[in-house]
């Protein structure tokens, strides 16, 4: 995902090699709410995410922590 837009509440992003389709960061799914040494998402980062809610509307939600990411992963059976 590249970050494409960035508001108080979290970041829209876009998926990667599919112009037009967008997703959802909620602030608290993003490491820099939790972890001050780590900088907050600007317009052009990149970030490895999971699938939160694909079916959420207006924009699927997506996590960039590493936790759900590990979780994401073990029930796909990727550990």
């Amino acid at each position: 995902m590249t970050v494409v837009g960035v508001a108080p509440v979290g970041v829209k992003v876009e998926v990667d090699g599919e112009d037009g389709v967008f997703g959802f960061v909620d602030q608290v799914k993003h490491p820099s709410w939790w972890d001050a040494s780590v900088a907050p998402p600007r317009a052009g980062d990149r970030l490895h995410v999971c699938v939160l809610d694909a079916g959420r509307e207006p924009h699927p939600r997506f996590s960039a922590l590493g936790d759900d990411i590990d979780i994401a992963r073990s029930l796909r059976g990727d550990t």
